[in-house]
């Protein structure tokens, strides 16, 4: 099995660590390095759909980013203990159509000692928005690190 630091017991330090590192990989849209920080046999629920597995991780997060064309992503760290973490999160994409989209959500997160999420719960809501209403453009700046992105 592969490690992932930062390891559980999660500090306030390793927990925002780990909240940062989530949100640089899913918003490389690289469907294949994201599914590395989970555990081979990873439960997800997200929405309504259920996935276990990388594999299946590999092909949710495929079919998820050929429908949300630019997404781009902000995650919160909103509480955490030894080895969960509960974020809050906005994310934004445009449809085919190009109808833009802002997503709320909340994810659960557990953890292995070797720090790979072994589960993951994700309630998440749609708001349709115009173009000029967007605050997210790509991955968050440099500048913008290790802050808490406004979630309005």
């Amino acid at each position: 099995m592969t490690e992932r630091p930062p390891f559980p017991p999660f500090t306030l330090e390793t927990a925002r660590q780990k909240v940062q590192a989530a949100e640089d990989a899913w918003n490389s849209r690289d469907p294949s390095r994201v599914s590395l920080a989970y555990t081979e046999d990873s439960v997800w629920r997200n929405r309504d759909t259920f996935v276990t597995g990388r594999p299946a991780i590999v092909q949710f997060l495929t079919a998820k980013w050929e429908r949300e064309l630019d997404y781009a992503l902000r995650k919160n760290l909103w509480s955490f203990t030894e080895d969960r973490i509960a974020v809050r999160f906005q994310y934004e994409s445009r449809d085919a159509s190009g109808q833009w989209w802002r997503s709320y959500g909340n994810e659960l997160w557990e953890f292995t000692a070797e720090g790979l999420m072994r589960r993951r719960e994700a309630s998440i809501n749609d708001l349709a928005i115009t173009e000029s209403e967007r605050r997210i453009f790509g991955p968050r700046p440099e500048s913008e690190r290790g802050q808490d992105f406004p979630l309005q």
